[in-house]
Parts: C-alpha cells; sequence; structure tokens
C-alpha cells in the first residue's frame, strides 16, 4: 500500500467517534473501553490517515464471534495479525481508514499502547522529531512495506522514554 502522510486534522477525532457508535452497534456491552490511540489520536502529528482504535473488551473469543457482522460492515478481518491476543479489523481497503485493534482487558499491549500515545500527548518536541523522521522516511519509502519497518528503531527508542517517564510519573 502507497505511504499516504498527512498534517494533523482535527476530523481524526469526529472519524473515532462516528466509528465507536458503529462499533457500539455491533458488540453492544462486549467492549468496556474504547481509545484513540496511534499517531492520529496526537495533536499535530503527521500521520498516514487511518485510524487506530483499540477496543477493551471482557472476553477476547467472543470478538471471534461477531466476524460475520464485521465483514458485512466492510472491514477486513485480519485474526491476531502478529500480536497473540488481538483481533485486528482493517476498514477501507487500499484507502484505509481504521484499524481496530480488540484486547482482552488484561492484555499487557494495552498499556505499551497507551503510554507511547500519553507520552507524545506530553511533549510536543517528541512530536516534532517523530513527525519529521515519518517525512524523511516517506520521501525515501513508496510502500508501507518499506516505511513502517523502517521506523521501528525510532518508534522503539521512544517507547522507552515513554515506558521512563512513566515509571516516574
Amino acid at each position: 500500500m502507497k505511504v499516504r502522510l498527512t498534517e494533523y486534522s482535527k476530523d481524526w477525532s469526529r472519524m473515532f467517534k462516528d466509528e465507536v457508535e458503529i462499533l457500539k452497534t455491533v458488540f453492544g456491552d462486549l467492549i468496556i473501553k474504547y481509545e484513540h490511540f496511534g499517531s492520529t489520536s496526537v495533536k499535530e502529528m503527521k500521520a498516514k490517515p487511518v485510524i487506530d482504535m483499540m477496543c477493551i473488551v471482557k472476553n477476547i473469543e467472543q470478538v471471534d464471534l461477531l466476524n460475520n457482522q464485521m465483514d458485512s460492515l466492510g472491514y477486513d478481518v485480519a485474526g491476531e495479525w502478529g500480536i497473540a491476543g488481538r483481533r485486528l479489523f482493517r476498514k477501507g481497503g487500499d484507502n484505509r481508514t481504521h484499524h481496530i485493534h480488540f484486547y482482552q482487558f488484561d492484555n499487557p499491549e494495552i498499556d505499551r499502547h497507551l503510554i507511547f500515545r500519553d507520552y507524545l500527548r506530553s511533549h510536543p518536541n517528541e512530536v516534532a522529531k517523530y513527525s519529521s523522521f515519518k517525512e524523511e522516511l516517506a520521501q525515501r519509502y513508496d510502500t508501507t512495506s518499506e516505511y513502517s519497518p523502517a521506523k521501528k528503531k525510532f518508534v522503539s527508542e521512544i517507547e522507552h522514554k515513554a515506558l521512563r517517564w512513566f515509571s516516574e510519573r
């Protein structure tokens, strides 16, 4: 898929909220909490315009029972997609608009993602550095299959800072 890096948009928050309403019709009270995370959840962050959503659920296996309903609403059902205990749904095909990540309430990936998001929201200088780095990569790489692995080390370094920041609070 082609890299589509764009300036921060206030629409991303609305797109998150609109998708929450759709997901409520499918999952009802199975979802304990909805979180907007990833680059589109951080003001002034340049991002691929794909809304990363986290749905925290009581029982991850119950999510699997609703795959057909998600498929009928236009979501690609991707399963764990490389992260144990996660269920991933993607919407929009080649012009993807949403990634919906489901985790059971006790999955450690939840904290990792939210601490990273909160660290960036609290450190605008890191947002500026990360955005600049993303721009450099977008100039170098045409596809997300090249772009995403190229930013992995940089993201890991920020993640370590975020975890340290969180533990010191």
